[in-house]
């Protein structure tokens, strides 16, 4: 797609403008590329530049800045991490909560952007099940999981059930499936299904269903920490309608949560650059995430929010060492 003078002189100009938040010229481009280069010809790699959507010239000025997809192949094909002698942050072992309250500031204080973490799920398990009629095709799913905590969930039927018919099913679910995690009771109605009644396998898909919705409910937030440093963030700072789009996305979580969710999935630093992909709502807008585990299994992520014009490179390092460090911290508490 580009040649190798191309390459560089994108290189150099993201790198650049990261430094200094200033568009950049063909005058500092042919200082700091290294390229034996006249003017003019910076001047027509950078015009091509712009026409492959790679960078772009703000209004105010003659010089140009990287676009969010000038940003991913900075970062996907150029970016080279060089491991900064960090003084080693410290993150001891203590109740879960406490851990990834600290985690998110440090990701913060590191940062000097917001630090985000999503909380490991609840469990999945139930102890025990109940079902009480409340009227016609109207039941209340009662849900104790195995620390105790009870979730009342009201749920409809396409069918009229009787008392004992419901105590049938609570019992057949006490019975059979108490201690499993919920995806495998879903497996087992699948592969059960025939030899169980009707009746019995809808009560039980409709349990599952209220257990579901129970623990995504129940499951804690985001822990955030740093709002205001975006305050301090020219780029965002200077545009009130930016900077407000941002707190309102810290203000719901919801959106935030399903962002994070989705980067966990894979392993390892993902970065997201805004405006480049549907993850992430705004343009204005980066994240670097990585999931965290405990004891090697991953059970959340964490991840700095920041503006597009970050030095990628430090943020890496700063999510990479603060996931290990919630990993062992947590890896050594039990969760609670």
């Amino acid at each position: 797609m580009l040649d190798d003078r191309a390459r560089l002189l994108l290189k150099a100009l993201v790198e650049h403008y990261i430094a200094d938040g200033q568009p950049v010229g063909s005058r500092t481009l042919l200082r700091t590329s290294g390229l034996e280069l006249s003017s003019a010809t910076i001047r027509n790699i950078m015009a091509d530049l712009e026409v492959l959507g790679l960078i772009a010239s703000p209004h105010t000025s003659a010089g140009r800045v990287p676009t969010a997809r000038g940003y991913r192949l900075f970062v996907d094909t150029m970016l080279t991490v060089q491991r900064e002698s960090f003084e080693t942050p410290s993150l001891p072992p203590g109740q879960p909560q406490k851990v990834l309250s600290d985690a998110a500031h440090l990701l913060s204080k590191l940062s000097q952007f917001v630090g985000v973490v999503i909380a490991p799920r609840r469990s999945s398990t139930f102890r025990h099940i109940e079902f009480l009629r409340l009227s016609d095709r109207r039941l209340l799913v009662i849900i104790v999981s195995p620390d105790g905590d009870v979730q009342n969930r009201v749920i409809f039927t396409e069918s009229d059930y009787t008392q004992s018919q419901l105590a049938e099913t609570a019992n057949y679910l006490n019975s059979n499936y108490v201690g499993l995690a919920i995806e495998d009771v879903r497996d087992k109605l699948t592969t059960e299904v025939e030899s169980i009644r009707a009746e019995i396998v809808s009560l039980m898909n409709a349990a599952v269903t209220a257990n579901t919705d129970a623990i995504s409910e129940a499951r804690d937030d985001v822990v955030i920490s740093g709002e205001r440093n975006l305050l301090a963030v020219s780029d965002l700072s200077n545009d009130m309608t930016h900077l407000r789009r941002a707190f309102d996305l810290f203000e719901q979580k919801t959106q935030l949560m399903r962002l994070l969710d989705v980067m966990g999935q894979a392993e390892g630093v993902r970065i997201f650059i805004g405006g480049e992909s549907q993850v992430v709502p705004f343009d204005d807008l980066s994240i670097v995430s990585a999931p965290y585990d405990v004891d090697g299994q991953v059970v959340g992520t964490l991840g700095v929010v920041g503006p597009t014009r970050m030095a990628y490179d430090r943020m890496i390092q700063i999510v990479d060492i603060t996931a290990k460090l919630v990993s062992n911290a947590l890896s050594r508490q039990p969760l609670v």
